[in-house]
């Protein structure tokens, strides 16, 4: 019956439009809000839809590029390659010879998604005030982020700024292709790109994969995307198999980038941490990646969370090689820390949709494809990088000028301690700890500041007093200056030791 319900939820979405569409999409991301039956038949919505007429995509193109098809472009098929709820795909050929693929917006979906969207806020915003759910889950944030993401699926040079930054992060993969904009030809509502030649994966059969080293292109697309979720933050997030395709010549295009993720450098590294403790078997450490990035509710379970987490990693640690799938994995971790009342970041979750949509890649292209091994090797590569630019110039001078900073300003705040101190009216607002023996180290402490100054002012005599010519000397210098010195360096030797002898046990106690 739930597998029926979650299908009749997608067909009505379908039916409803193109904005119910991408929001059931991006519910497909949510997993955890909806359970695995809603999930996937939500990642399987389709917004394949009747073409519009050419005469509309003639009218729309013209006014996009300010001049008449047949002047901008050698020949314009008037048959569309693919059809969608936003827009269509027609192949062209431009005045130099070039062939591309020219995608147009649909009239009028912009008015379309507008009036769509409102009500969506609306139901979204009455969800939010009138349920616990609404309150736990917060839909109108949600709502809130689909708006901007439709949005800049709606403004194709937005897309066509992503077709170019994923070229230039993926240019060092010979094997993989992102086709990029021909910018004189592109708006907001037309696209003009280099045409890609080839079939979507989808649609390959297996007579077709004999053709290619199928393995080792399922390994440079994983790959590819770890590097683009780790290290460069910026993320093709629908790798659908529609919107993957073989090349004649052997390659993997990735296509349609008007979906895509940004993350954080500092969830970037969460992430790098929560993948390598999930490949290598560590459940206490993944619950504690997933704590620090996700805003826990007021009734998150801790203990139920990370027993679910700690199951959950050692079931896939010993899993077989086909049972295991990373987006499957990650969407799991996600299901299990919203069911203890932890929320993830959306990225993660998006992350987590775009690395199931890898997996049914890999299952056709590879079926013997392993990819927590290739996570493992990957994760340190990147690593290995992230650590050495690091220690690049700038970030070598940025320090030295922190440090720098640190030491010019250490005087004026001792003194200021110093001072509160002396003054009484230094105060420490510390909660969950022993007081007596608070006093009992600031005690030491400042008897410590107190040595080290009489031994400061006794050097600082001594030298002084050497200058001063006098009868009797000692090895050449006045005798008063020499016991000072002797002094001072019989109390600076009792000072160290003391403080080695106090300070070793305690932090063998603390280390214990």
């Amino acid at each position: 019956a739930v597998v029926a319900d979650a299908e009749k939820l997608a067909a009505d979405l379908e039916a409803m439009g193109p904005t119910f569409v991408k929001l059931g999409q991006l519910l497909s991301t949510q997993s955890d809000l909806l359970s695995v039956p809603y999930l996937d038949a939500l990642a399987r919505l389709q917004d394949d839809v009747d073409p519009f007429s050419f005469a509309d995509v003639e009218r729309i193109v013209e006014e996009g590029v300010g001049a008449r098809i047949s002047k901008a472009f050698q020949s314009f098929d008037h048959e569309p390659l693919a059809a969608a709820s936003l827009g269509q795909v027609h192949r062209a050929v431009l005045r130099d010879g070039r062939a591309v693929a020219v995608k147009v917006q649909r009239p009028g979906v912009r008015e379309r998604v507008r009036d769509d969207m409102e009500v969506i806020e609306e139901l979204a915003g009455f969800v939010d005030s009138h349920t616990k759910t609404g309150r736990q889950f917060g839909f109108g944030d949600m709502v809130g982020e689909f708006k901007a993401s439709i949005a800049a699926e709606l403004d194709y040079r937005q897309e066509a700024a992503h077709l170019r930054l994923l070229g230039e992060h993926l240019a060092g993969h010979d094997a993989l292709v992102v086709p990029q904009p021909v910018d004189s030809y592109t708006t907001s509502t037309v696209l003009t790109m280099e045409l890609v030649a080839g079939r979507n994966i989808a649609s390959l059969g297996p007579l077709a994969l004999t053709e290619v080293d199928a393995g080792d292109l399922v390994d440079v697309l994983f790959r590819a995307y770890l590097q683009q979720i780790l290290e460069n933050g910026f993320v093709h997030a629908d790798p659908h198999p529609g919107n993957v395709l073989l090349t004649d010549d052997g390659r993997l295009a990735l296509i349609d980038l008007g979906m895509v993720a940004r993350l954080s450098p500092d969830l970037q590294d969460s992430l790098i941490r929560l993948l390598l403790a999930v490949s290598e078997g560590r459940g206490d450490q993944v619950a504690d990646v997933l704590v620090s990035i996700g805003a826990p509710a007021r009734d998150f379970d801790a203990d139920r969370f990370r027993r679910s987490i700690n199951t959950l990693v050692l079931r896939y640690q010993y899993a077989s090689l086909g049972e295991i799938e990373t987006g499957r994995v990650v969407g799991e971790l996600t299901r299990a820390a919203g069911a203890c009342g932890l929320r993830p970041p959306p990225e993660l979750t998006m992350i987590g949709k775009a690395l199931l949509n890898l997996d049914q890649i890999a299952r056709r292209l590879d079926p013997g494809f392993d990819p927590m091994a290739a996570m493992q090797d990957e994760v340190a590569s990147i690593m290995q990088r992230k650590m050495l630019r690091g220690v690049s110039p700038g970030n070598l001078l940025s320090s030295a000028l922190d440090a720098k900073e640190f030491v010019e300003r250490l005087p004026g705040r001792v003194n200021k301690v110093m001072d509160a101190l002396a003054e009484g009216q230094l105060t420490l607002n510390v909660q969950g700890i022993d007081e007596k023996e608070l006093l009992r180290g600031i005690q030491k402490l400042a008897n410590r500041v107190t040595t080290g100054l009489v031994i400061a002012a006794l050097i600082i005599g001594a030298a002084m007093i050497m200058r001063i010519e006098t009868e009797a000397e000692l090895f050449g210098y006045p005798p008063l200056a020499i016991i000072l010195f002797v002094v001072a360096s019989a109390a600076g030797l009792w000072l160290i030791v003391t403080s080695l002898l106090n300070d070793l046990p305690q932090r063998r106690r603390r280390e214990r």
